[in-house]
């Protein structure tokens, strides 16, 4: 074990854990600041990554109680057509697939807004959501009309559903997985209240794309885990459930959309799972050396894009960025981007706007704010969701704007 102190496996307790990538003390990612916040020191926390020898597990070392986190959230999924679009194919999707209808339940995990229920309920399929957040889970019911439990999903909350009839014939579980401290307690939540022939529809940021593409911007103190499949078909096997569809998809920079069951469900597992399962083993993903490179390639672009954005700067130019987002903070933190670089950020979400970027103190604008000044280049933060917004900005860009984008490589746009 390298620079990890006492830290054990989440997933499988083990010591043996080699250091993969360390981005030194950052703040917290989404915790955005208010004008009356920047003469205050913020409190910043070890960002370290590491690969588990005994599952394969990559995760970092600090854990953050998630009652900081996540009782007060500032992300709201329905802002992006992107994702709103996805959320309305996959319910679309679950329920022709499995013939869901006004007997069956789905149920949701984290489930923000209701941004993906909302849709389950327009169907006339019944609904429940659990989103910790309690402010965002006011806005599912009292704007979405999603019955919404303001609570954390552990085995405790599962084994209470199942005990009142509550038992899920599908159970959605959108980008929360990573989120998740007790990885076995949460998994034997899904367990718990799952239907004896249910689906857990379970869709993460895949970490075979994260290190292909370079990723480093989505480590940050919300994202505890970074999964393979090797790794969690270990922790399935130990918990009562089995993995019976992987099916890669391009949203967020590459995910991995995983289908899982009872492990004494009738359901069997279909091709894809062992078919990527056979291709991390002759990657070498459950291996530390297939991790190697990757801290080197974080390091060159720390070289690249802090050397053209000075560049830009010398030669007189206006510089801002789009998207407040969490992997903007890990990525403006770890290179030491701040004020001195860019006027300000832009982003479509009113509760963000106003606000201050953590860290480096960056004001938060609307996106009109790119038109009235047309700084000549802005700095694309939200990346996994270029194609939405290069659409949006169509004028911006048509009157000489550009965009830098800054992964895998740094390049205009």
């Amino acid at each position: 074990m390298n620079g990890t102190g006492a830290f054990t496996c989440r997933s499988c307790g083990s010591g043996r854990l080699d250091l993969v990538l360390s981005l030194g003390q950052t703040p917290l990612a989404n915790s955005l600041l208010r004008a009356e916040d920047l003469e205050k020191p913020e409190p910043r926390f070890p960002l370290e990554l590491v690969f588990c020898e005994t599952c394969a597990l990559v995760q970092i070392t600090e854990t953050v109680p998630p009652e900081v986190l996540f009782r007060s959230y500032l992300y709201f999924s329905s802002f992006s057509e992107t994702m709103l679009a996805h959320a309305r194919e996959l319910s679309e999707r679950f329920r022709r697939e499995l013939g869901l209808g006004t007997s069956s339940l789905v149920v949701e995990v984290a489930s923000n807004d209701g941004y993906l229920l909302q849709y389950y309920k327009e169907a006339g399929v019944p609904v429940l959501g659990i989103e910790p957040a309690q402010n965002i889970a006011k806005v599912a019911v009292e704007e979405r009309g999603v019955p919404t439990l303001a609570e954390f999903f552990d085995a405790d909350l599962g084994r209470r559903l199942a005990a009142e009839g509550k038992r899920a014939d599908v159970l959605h579980a959108n980008n929360v997985l990573a989120h998740v401290a007790d990885l076995p307690g949460f998994v034997d939540g899904i367990r718990e209240v799952l239907a004896d022939e249910g689906v857990a529809a379970l869709e993460f940021p895949y970490l075979g794309d994260m290190i292909a593409r370079t990723e480093f911007d989505t480590i940050y103190h919300e994202h505890l885990c970074y999964f393979s499949l090797s790794a969690l078909a270990h922790l399935f096997a130990r918990r009562g459930l089995k993995a019976i569809g992987a099916e890669r998809l391009p949203i967020h920079g590459g995910s991995l959309l995983l289908t899982v069951a009872r492990a004494a469900s009738r359901r069997a597992p279909d091709p894809s799972v062992a078919e990527l399962l056979e291709k991390e083993r002759a990657q070498g993903m459950a291996t530390a050396p297939f991790y190697q490179d990757f801290a080197r390639r974080v390091l060159a672009l720390k070289d690249q894009l802090p050397g053209l954005l000075a560049r830009l700067k010398r030669e007189g130019h206006r510089i801002a960025a789009y998207g407040a987002a969490a992997k903007g903070s890990t990525l403006l933190n770890t290179f030491g981007i701040g004020r001195e670089t860019l006027d300000f950020v832009v982003d479509r979400s009113p509760h963000k706007q106003g606000l201050f970027m953590p860290g480096v103190r960056i004001p938060i604008a609307p996106p009109a704010r790119l038109l009235e000044e047309l700084p000549p280049f802005a700095l694309l933060l939200t990346w996994n969701f270029a194609d939405e917004i290069l659409r949006q900005q169509d004028e911006y860009r048509r009157r000489g704007g550009q965009f830098i984008l800054p992964l895998p490589v740094v390049r205009l746009i």
